[in-house]
C-alpha cells in the first residue's frame, strides 16, 4: 500500500505526509541549506590539506596556533574578515638529489579556516611563525574583555 503524499512547493519531489520520511526530507532540506550557504565548501574537496592546530582563548586574545613545518613565511596567506580566520598557503617539496623511496610528510597546498567564537579587533591581528608553528593572536575588542571591578 502506497503512503500519502504531497508536493513540495517547488514542484520538485514527493514528501511523505507524515512519520520518519517527513523527518528525513526536513534534515536533507537543513544540510543542503547549510551547504549552499557554505561558500568556501568546494575548497573542502580541493587537494588541499588541512594543518593540525589549536585554538585558545584567553582574556584578551584568541591565540591559533597552526603546524606549519617547512614552510616559509613568503608562502603563507592570512585573512580574516569579521570572525572568520582563513590561512592559506603552500608547502614546497624540498629539491632532491637522491632517489625518494618513502614520503610520508605532506606538501603542497593547504588551508585552515575557523570562525572564531566572538567579536574580534580585525586591525590588531599579528602573525609570527617560529620553528614551524604560526601562532595568530587575534585581539578581542575591548567590550568584550573582562573587566575588573574593585569592591571597596
Amino acid at each position: 500500500m502506497a503512503l500519502p503524499v504531497r508536493r513540495r512547493s517547488d514542484g520538485d519531489a514527493p514528501v511523505a505526509s507524515s512519520g520518519p520520511f517527513q523527518e528525513l526530507e526536513q534534515l536533507n532540506r537543513r544540510l543542503a541549506g547549510v551547504l549552499d550557504s557554505w561558500p568556501r565548501l568546494p575548497e573542502m574537496f580541493s587537494d588541499a590539506f588541512t594543518p593540525l592546530a589549536d585554538v585558545e582563548e584567553t582574556d584578551e586574545h584568541y591565540v591559533v596556533e597552526i603546524e606549519l613545518p617547512g614552510v616559509k613565511p613568503d608562502d603563507i596567506d592570512i585573512d580574516i574578515a569579521g570572525r572568520r580566520l582563513s590561512v592559506r598557503g603552500e608547502r614546497r617539496e624540498r629539491e632532491r638529489v637522491g632517489i625518494l623511496r618513502r614520503r610520508e610528510r605532506t606538501v603542497g597546498r593547504f588551508a585552515y579556516e575557523i570562525t572564531l567564537p566572538g567579536d574580534v579587533d580585525d586591525e590588531g591581528v599579528e602573525a609570527n611563525l617560529d620553528d614551524g608553528v604560526l601562532r595568530i593572536l587575534v585581539p578581542k575588542p575591548e567590550r568584550e574583555r573582562p573587566r575588573r571591578i574593585p569592591v571597596r
